[in-house]
């Protein structure tokens, strides 16, 4: 579940601005949208491309039928079951969203942060 406590906002070039948390997180899941997505990877220094919006979409159906964001083991797998299996694989995750794939991902599909996650 996403916090309610806000620690900033991101500007969007529309004059909209959305509240995160002291993560980086949606404090409101429902204000996500393919630009926040992308002003949220500009700050990660991640350029989205076809290989980043796939694990996005599977990241946002995941949540919609767990109703909750996948730690890096079942998010690896949703990704293999979804996209196959060379894309399935932590690796390819790494290399699409550094440091923390199932946390940098999540927060850029606007979901909460993944439960079992450090």
């Amino acid at each position: 579940m996403a916090t309610t406590e806000i620690y900033r906002y991101l500007s969007l070039d529309n004059n909209i601005e959305i509240a995160l948390d002291p993560e980086g997180y949606l404090v409101d899941l429902g204000q996500w949208t393919p630009d926040v997505a992308r002003a949220l990877a500009d700050e990660e220094g991640i350029a989205l491309d076809e290989a980043h919006w796939e694990v996005i979409e599977v990241l946002r159906d995941f949540y919609e039928r767990y109703e909750m964001a996948p730690a890096m083991r079942p998010l690896v797998k949703a990704v293999g079951r979804a996209l196959g299996p060379d894309k399935g694989r932590s690796i390819h995750l790494m290399r699409l969203f550094p440091g923390s794939p199932a946390k940098v991902a999540a927060r850029l599909a606007g979901l909460p942060k993944p439960s079992h996650c450090l």
